[in-house]
């Protein structure tokens, strides 16, 4: 066991328990699943948002300025997000007052630490496996409690449960090395591309954390693994290895893939025969990659052929993950999480297989210093993929400013003559003096709370 949980009582003997940026979509997934669990639940974070009016609206209190004195007394435990400053006057307090206080990922590992744990990593693609994934899985009679990422459009939360099963899907954030803290009994990597060198300085640190990851298998465990990720070494023996795939023959591969009315139909191979007549209930072909990755982890947890078919064909998607907000005649919009030249080119390459005729108009928010440093040039390239680039300013997130890095040094780099830097403050207006035919919204910041503005100025009715 972690030190810092050595001596913290069992989570069944818990009573009140305080959360430092509660808002954060991991925080208040747990946040939630310990009030289901009996536990007064209540926390702080620095900005209100649709979120944390939820958490009040389900019994959660939620503060928003920085007051020792809102802090309840007798507390069993602190959870803190990365986010959160170390001179916060709150978590001075806590420390001082000598509760314990523990990561996010902690309480996550800890928790989980008795179930039989399925867990998604990788750089892109974790929310969305893991969503589709804890929806398939609660088509089988079994089911399976879910701590997600996002909200999962088909339940408007980021937290199942499923109190008759051990069974407990979660994602594996290799951020801060979070992955670290659980031992799944099965295990999925979508990616490995490089991301947070800030925190791992370089791409091949980042890949033994994943082999580490990997390590951490039970006995008797499954690895499933995207076909052509590589590691340097793999769980030990008595794990057993599967690779899946949408191109490359693989355990786990899709055939027969065809486009009907913008969704992805497929036929899916696997190790223990085939399933055909698959297809996807939202479009985007990097979504029928991570059918493939949730179809294959639920059928190495014992689900059944019916329950893949059912759970795909009725899986609405994952908010801020590929989502289409207004599907017109003549304009779609497109909001997306993306925030890694990856994830973006992939993104826009879905849109295109979709919208092959259509000019597509991007407004995208670059997320932390250290991240538009280290790729400005895959960032430009990637941007250079739409037709029409509008760029925000840096949401900085966690990071102070770093000299000389900024949303006009990413400008310059971008090779392409459609391109427009942008002010929060006029954006709408730009948006609508552009009348695009696609409009795609991008990024990990604050760019989400342009969305309902956006539908608002564009008309939110559908045909």
């Amino acid at each position: 066991m972690n030190d810092n949980l050595k001596n913290i009582a069992p989570v069944n003997s818990w009573k009140n328990v305080y959360f430092l940026g509660i808002g954060g979509i991991g925080m208040s997934a747990l946040a939630r699943f310990l009030k289901a669990g009996g536990i007064n639940v209540s926390g702080y974070d620095r900005t209100a948002t649709k979120l944390t009016r939820e958490l009040q609206s389900e019994g959660i209190p939620v503060h928003f300025e920085e007051k020792p004195e809102e802090i309840p007394s007798n507390l069993d435990l602190a959870v803190v997000t990365p986010a959160i400053p170390k001179d916060n006057r709150e978590l001075l307090a806590l420390r001082e007052n000598r509760v314990p206080v523990i990561k996010r990922s902690e309480l996550l590992g800890h928790i989980t630490r008795d179930n039989r744990l399925i867990a998604v990593a990788g750089t892109h693609g974790k929310t969305s496996v893991s969503c589709l994934l804890g929806h398939i899985m609660n088509q089988h009679p079994d089911q399976s409690n879910a701590i997600l990422g996002g909200i999962s459009k088909n339940i408007s939360s980021n937290l199942i449960l499923a109190p008759q099963t051990d069974l407990f899907i979660t994602e594996a954030d290799e951020f801060d090395r979070s992955f670290l803290q659980l031992n799944p009994w099965i295990a999925v990597i979508t990616s490995t591309d490089a991301d947070h060198l800030d925190i791992y300085e370089s791409h091949e640190n980042l890949k033994e954390a994943f082999a580490e990851f990997t390590s951490r298998i039970r006995t008797g465990g499954k690895l499933l693994v995207k076909e052509g990720v590589k590691l340097k070494s793999y769980a030990g023996e008595t794990v057993a290895r599967y690779t899946y795939s949408i191109n490359d023959p693989a355990d786990f591969q899709a055939v027969n893939v065809r486009l009907r009315e913008q969704l992805y139909h497929f036929d899916l191979i696997t190790p223990f025969g085939e399933i055909t007549g698959l297809h996807s209930g939202i479009s985007g072909k990097m979504n029928l990659e991570n059918a493939v990755a949730a179809s294959a982890a639920a059928i190495l947890a014992g689900v059944r052929k019916r329950s893949i078919n059912t759970g795909l064909a009725s899986f609405k998607g994952v908010s801020r993950r590929f989502d289409h907000r207004i599907v017109r005649s003549n304009f779609i919009y497109i909001d997306d999480y993306a925030h890694h030249p990856k994830e973006i080119e992939a993104c826009i390459d879905s849109v295109r297989n979709l919208y092959p005729d259509r000019k597509i108009t991007g407004v995208f928010q670059p997320h932390l210093f250290s991240r538009t440093r280290d790729f400005v040039e895959d960032f430009a390239r990637s941007l250079e993929l739409l037709d029409k680039i509008i760029l925000l300013e840096i949401y900085p997130a966690r990071e102070m400013p770093i000299e000389g890095v900024n949303s006009k040094m990413l400008f310059e780099k971008i090779r392409h003559p459609d391109k427009t830097l942008c002010s929060k403050d006029n954006l709408i207006q730009t948006l609508l003096d552009n009348n695009p035919e696609i409009l795609l919204t991008l990024g990990a910041g604050d760019i989400d709370r342009f969305v309902e503005p956006i539908e608002k100025a564009f008309g939110k009715a559908e045909i």
